[in-house]
């Protein structure tokens, strides 16, 4: 799982045939049916089609992709969330965080041992407290389609947009914030415990925020950009 991690991480494009062969070249001789349920498990099945992992809503609750060739000219205009899977020592998390797609700004993030939806209204919660977006961006995750979510999203008159089903990239700005997240903080370190993983996390996404500069941001921080100081 830890490799599958790594190897998703860089290359998301990869389905579960090219994730089998490559662990063939690493030395692990599994087959591709394992590999389909440790990427379920580690909650990574978003990036190929799944016509029963993800299940979306019924016909009348189905929402379109909003973003398609749309300008992101200010913050607020268009937030999305996501889920990631966090490596501990023994063992794992699941990550779910909120960020704005103009300003990169991070605006809540949240940590659970299971893929229940409870953490992902929690994150909501916590960022619906600074702001409330035009439209917000999800993948077709059962967490994000439950009812539970987009009544959320309703209540607060906001547009839901879903992705394409099989269609990671659809939510870009959160695919290179968990590459960061990753390749900056989870994989220099060794998380040997779930409150040493909150500790080190907060303190990355508080860098994230305030401190890490980003060239398409004018070498400014997202904070900077999101609060206009």
């Amino acid at each position: 799982m830890r490799l599958l991690d790594e190897q998703y991480t860089r290359t998301p494009f990869y389905g579960t045939r090219k994730m089998t062969a490559w662990l063939h070249t690493q030395g692990y001789p599994v087959d591709r049916k394992r590999v389909r349920r440790l990427l379920r498990l580690m909650g990574l099945e978003t990036i190929y089609p799944k016509p029963r992992l993800s299940v979306p809503g019924t016909v009348e609750q189905r929402y379109p992709y909003l973003l398609r060739g749309m300008s992101i000219e200010r913050c607020n205009q268009v937030w999305s969330c996501d889920i990631t899977y966090i490596r501990l020592a023994r063992g794992f998390l699941y990550l779910m965080a909120v960020i704005d797609w103009f300003s990169r700004y991070v605006l809540a993030w949240e940590l659970s041992i299971t893929l229940d939806t409870s953490f992902c209204l929690d994150a909501l919660d916590r960022a619906l407290g600074v702001a409330t977006p035009e439209i917000f961006n999800t993948d077709q995750g059962v967490q994000f389609t439950s009812a539970e979510f987009t009544n959320r999203l309703k209540a607060a008159a906001i547009r839901i947009s879903w992705d394409g089903r099989g269609r990671a990239l659809d939510n870009i700005f959160v695919e290179r914030l968990w590459r960061s997240v990753k390749y900056e903080e989870v994989y220099l370190k060794d998380y040997q415990s779930i409150a040493e993983a909150v500790s080190n996390l907060r303190a990355y996404f508080t860098f994230y925020n305030h401190e890490r500069l980003h060239q398409a941001l004018d070498d400014q921080t997202p904070a900077q950009v999101y609060f206009g100081h």
